[in-house]
């Protein structure tokens, strides 16, 4: 499986991939980008299995990047789980309208990302 890991901190990156390996993903391939237009050329070079995306990024945020990769018709099924600090009711709606399959506010447990994971991927 390959997973785009995109936020504008390499930190938070970090965190993701490690929790990603506790959960058992360690076997899959990650790939980063630090903003939404970076994780969209991922998107359309290669094939990505799964988008974790933050919200707040410079160059193209991770709504706006949402709205791109649904409108393609090859990118409308691309299981995205919106990992943000973004938590009002209205911000996970709004993500939510804009194509995001499930959604993730940082700070997260490991338990609740491997559920969310689980979820969108049909493996619960």
């Amino acid at each position: 499986m390959k997973i785009l890991i995109v936020d504008d901190s390499r930190i938070m990156r970090n965190i993701v991939k490690n929790t990603l390996d506790k959960l058992g993903y360690e076997d899959s391939e990650f790939v980063e980008a630090s903003n939404g237009a970076e994780a969209f050329t991922h998107i359309e070079t290669q094939t990505i299995d799964l988008v974790l995306l933050d919200w707040n990024m410079p160059l193209l945020n991770g709504l706006d990047l949402i709205v791109k990769i649904r409108k393609m018709e090859e990118f409308k099924q691309l299981p995205i789980i919106m990992v943000t600090s973004e938590a009002a009711k209205y911000s996970v709606v709004e993500a939510v309208k804009a194509g995001a399959n499930n959604y993730l506010i940082k700070p997260f447990s490991e338990e609740s990302l491997g559920k969310k994971i689980k979820r969108v991927l049909g493996l619960e």
